[in-house]
């Protein structure tokens, strides 16, 4: 039976400057869900890398005094680093500067090109280089651009541009029969009634006042500008190119989700949809824009000094703290906040508490009274029936505010599990039934049950915090770590020695 496909894409960092907690962030949410997805039997595809092209770049390296490829190659090693050093999944990483991805990207301008959706003018107009965007007066914030509040220039240049309003119409029957096509629904509304109601502008699509960029095959004094370079990684990356559609395309197109912060969510649901509809190729399932991760109540900058880096808090907490407070704290749709003070009580709180002292607990105790060896869980007493009950349905659970992208209220349903599993141990206090050489049967099974939960707890985490389920695994000899089995209680068998208990925070 062939599994169902599952592809999954982070937005493409840009290669500006080393990226801080909250971009990272992004690639944490991305693999928890290409993880979970991979654990319920998927055969999931997870693309993430570097967009590398633009002005602004060009300038940054013309000021360090390198050229702009040695200045992205920098920045993207920097970004593939802590990618793996967060112990993300990915199975593809993409750069722009890659010459199949440049090489498609020539074919598709041509394409676009050739069937009259392209055409050459001139632009005048206001230039946010940051934001790389373009801006009309009336858009302007106070003589600033409407998206950063940062001074624009006067431009004038010539340049190639896309015919957006050819496929207005259909981009807002699509939404309208789609609607889980932008997510969360707020998002929707923003982009139907702010861009797509009052009626698209033709969108410019090559510059010619800077260099670094793929060149316009046919118009070599152009170079391509970010929308259709950048957004084409999707599928350039499975080895899409007009003219010939390679295996992986074939096999995972269209993408399940794009997951991106919400300031990029306009050119995901308006340009890339229309550039895909002009190509002639389906869109992708949905388009998920995130909230951003604030440090207290502002948006971190270098300039405000409130810069907080992932390496940081792992030298600090380990990468599965740093996994853990990104994904439980960023709400679904508001921002979430994060500051050294609020990542230290949850460390403390939840991790050290609440998880950390269940499995120690537990495994020192199995080592105490038992020798370390798990006992047969086959008296019953009173609190055993709930306990079951909360360790087995979680993962339904689980899989349900899952497959809304509800990740963090994903991990309230494992920390449910274990508050109940250490009530139970003061429901039970097993060691006033240590006590008592008559109640060695029950304590046997009580602490049965605390290492059976301990085990689903681990299978349940391991889409979150990978390592920390090993090690729980580890310490408590655990063999089925499946999704199927993590919907069963009594999986344990009887015999199994635990390993030490080495606390875990």
């Amino acid at each position: 039976m062939s599994k169902e496909k599952y592809y999954i894409t982070t937005a493409i960092a840009y290669t500006s400057k080393k990226p801080h907690i909250g971009n990272t962030y992004e690639i944490i949410l991305t693999d928890a869900i290409a993880r979970f997805n991979r654990f319920i039997g998927k055969d999931v595809f997870f693309l993430t890398g570097t967009d590398e092209h633009g002005q602004k770049i060009q300038e940054i390296a013309e000021t360090e005094g390198i050229t702009p490829k040695e200045h992205v190659d920098k920045i993207a090693g920097e970004i593939k680093n802590i990618a793996d050093m967060l112990n993300v999944s990915y199975d593809k990483f993409i750069r722009t500067t890659d010459d199949y991805h440049e090489k498609a990207v020539q074919q598709i301008f041509n394409k676009l090109h050739e069937q009259g959706d392209i055409y050459k003018s001139e632009y005048e107009g206001w230039y946010c280089t940051p934001c790389e965007a373009f801006w009309t007066q009336t858009q302007l914030k106070d003589g600033c651009c409407p998206d950063c509040g940062r001074p624009v220039e006067k431009t004038k240049e010539e340049a190639y541009f896309f015919k957006m309003s050819k496929y207005q119409d259909k981009l807002m029957k699509y939404i309208e029969e789609h609607p889980e096509f932008i997510q969360p629904e707020s998002r929707k509304n923003e982009m139907v009634n702010n861009f797509l109601k009052p009626g698209l502008q033709d969108l410019c699509v090559s510059r010619t006042s800077f260099t670094w960029g793929v060149p316009v095959e046919f118009d070599p004094g152009h170079v391509i500008y970010v929308w259709i370079d950048a957004l084409a990684n999707y599928i350039t990356a499975l080895g899409y190119t007009p003219s010939e559609k390679g295996e992986l395309y074939k096999k995972y197109w269209p993408a399940d989700v794009h997951i991106i912060g919400k300031d990029i969510l306009r050119f995901h649901t308006i340009y890339w949809p229309i550039i895909l509809m002009a190509l002639g190729e389906p869109l992708p399932k949905q388009v998920f824009g995130h909230p951003w991760m604030l440090f207290g109540e502002e948006k971190m900058s270098k300039s405000r000094g409130n810069v907080i880096y992932a390496e940081d808090l792992v030298r600090h907490f380990g990468v599965d703290a740093v996994r853990y407070y990104s994904l439980h704290e960023m709400p679904f749709a508001q921002d979430g906040t994060i500051t050294y003070d609020t990542f230290i009580s949850r460390f403390n709180s939840d991790l050290a508490n609440k998880l950390g002292n269940l499995v120690n607990r537990t495994v020192a105790m199995i080592n105490k009274y038992f020798d370390g060896v798990i006992q047969p869980g086959d008296t019953s007493g009173e609190f055993d029936d709930d306990l079951k009950a909360v360790a087995a349905g979680a993962a339904d659970k689980i899989a349900q505010k899952m497959k809304s992208l509800r990740v963090a209220d994903s991990i309230d349903e494992i920390w449910a599990v274990a508050d109940r599993a250490n009530k139970y141990i003061d429901e039970t206090t097993p060691w006033i039934l240590a006590k008592d050489e008559a109640n060695k049967a029950r304590l046997g099974t009580v602490l049965y049950n605390l290492a059976e939960t301990i085990r689903i707890i681990a299978s349940l985490l391991s889409s979150y915090m990978p390592d920390t389920a090993a090690e729980i695994a580890k310490q408590i000899n655990a063999a089925d770590l499946s999704y199927e089995a993590s919907k069963n209680f009594g999986v344990t068998k009887a015999g199994t020695k635990v390993g030490e208990a080495v606390p875990l925070f």
